[in-house]
């Protein structure tokens, strides 16, 4: 991984979107952002640039709760496709739920690097990039 990241943001909240594409951009550790709103959208990114690993995300960033695919629907898409993306993608699942259901089905989901509970903090973000460069 170099120093600038791809990275990906799913979620269907415009509010959230915005606040975490200004915080990303201001860490000046990106290279480039992409959004979508739901699970279905991000799979069909990936599956259309699977063999492309500059177009690819470094960093995804999963709410749970969205339209037509949610977080989970999404991760067992991915999990199919993983074995034929070219690199390593880091998926932190971000959501505002605290139930204990959630939080251990994400856990024990191995393609998810952690389970992050929104709000997440600038400092926050900052650091986990940040821990990935090294």
């Amino acid at each position: 991984m170099n120093n600038l990241f791809n990275i990906c943001i799913v979620d269907d909240d415009d509010i959230y979107q915005y606040t975490v594409m200004k915080t990303l951009k201001s860490l000046e550790l990106v290279k480039n952002i992409i959004v979508f709103s739901d699970g279905e959208e991000a799979i069909n990114f990936m599956l259309d640039n699977i063999n492309k690993e500059n177009e690819l995300p470094d960093v995804i960033f999963l709410d749970i709760n969205m339209p037509i695919m949610d977080g989970f629907q999404f991760m067992e898409e991915y999990v199919k496709i993983k074995s034929k993306v070219g690199k390593n993608i880091i998926i932190y699942m971000v959501s505002s739920s605290v139930d204990p259901i959630d939080i251990e089905k994400a856990k024990n989901i191995s393609a998810i690097s952690d389970y992050i509970i929104k709000p997440m903090k600038p400092v926050d973000l900052k650091t986990r990039l940040e821990e990935l460069l090294k």
